[in-house]
């Protein structure tokens, strides 16, 4: 994933959110895999922008856990432990797997033409390879999802579980059918939730995020009873 020139695009606020998200996307997807060494002015030169946007945009990502200063040499990518990240999906499936099930039969029409044009970003992502958009798309279509339940401390809890997760394996994903097969999850749930099928919205939502365990860190799910089985 080589970091895009900013030189011609957005300037002050927008540059920092430019940044931060691109960094955000390489480390979530494991292209900068933990312990590599970031440091602001290679990084400002690969971007083509001054530094501030892009120190700016790397201590939003140490307060999230994703990098930690190095005295005089930078910021280092940070690890997630696997018993952490299993922590995290546990949670995220209690959360999550109840919500689709509560929007199955009870989507609203007028979201369903934005929900679907997320779904086909994601989808064109993982065919295109542009994991930045994918896992934006992405973001935005679970979030979305959360948020017309109705319950804003719900919206906030996930989206700070989802900005903590790593997806170590999703760079690797990109030369196998894996990332296509589970970006087609994304219509196949909002097939079930505007059929009002609760029971399957919620399975398919349990096997959905289970792949961070599997799939998205390079691993195989098959064996793997936390991934493939259960529900709510």
């Amino acid at each position: 994933m080589t970091a895009p020139s900013l030189e011609r695009g957005p300037h002050s606020e927008s540059l920092r959110s430019h940044v931060e998200q691109w960094l955000s996307a390489a480390i979530v997807s494991g292209e900068l895999a933990p312990g590599t060494l970031l440091t602001v002015p290679t990084l400002a030169a690969q971007f083509g922008v001054s530094a501030t946007p892009v120190r700016e945009a790397i201590l939003d990502l140490e307060k999230r856990g994703f990098v930690q200063p190095l005295r005089n040499k930078g910021f280092r990518v940070t690890e997630v432990s696997a018993a952490d990240l299993a922590e995290l999906v546990a949670v995220r499936q209690l959360l999550e797997c109840p919500a689709a099930q509560q929007l199955a039969g009870h989507l609203p029409v007028e979201e369903r033409v934005g929900l679907r044009t997320l779904a086909d970003r994601i989808v064109a992502g993982a065919r295109g390879g542009d994991l930045a958009d994918y896992l934006l798309a992405d973001q935005e279509f679970h979030l979305t999802m959360i948020r017309l339940t109705g319950n804003g401390l719900l919206e906030r809890i996930v989206a700070d579980l989802r900005s903590r997760t790593r997806l170590v394996g999703l760079s690797e994903m990109l030369a196998t059918k894996h990332l296509l097969d589970s970006a087609l999850e994304h219509h196949q749930l909002l097939e079930l939730l505007e059929s009002g099928d609760a029971k399957a919205a919620g399975e398919l939502m349990h096997r959905h995020i289970g792949h961070t365990l599997g799939w998205w860190s390079g691993l195989p799910e098959a064996n793997d009873s936390a991934i493939a089985g259960g529900s709510c």
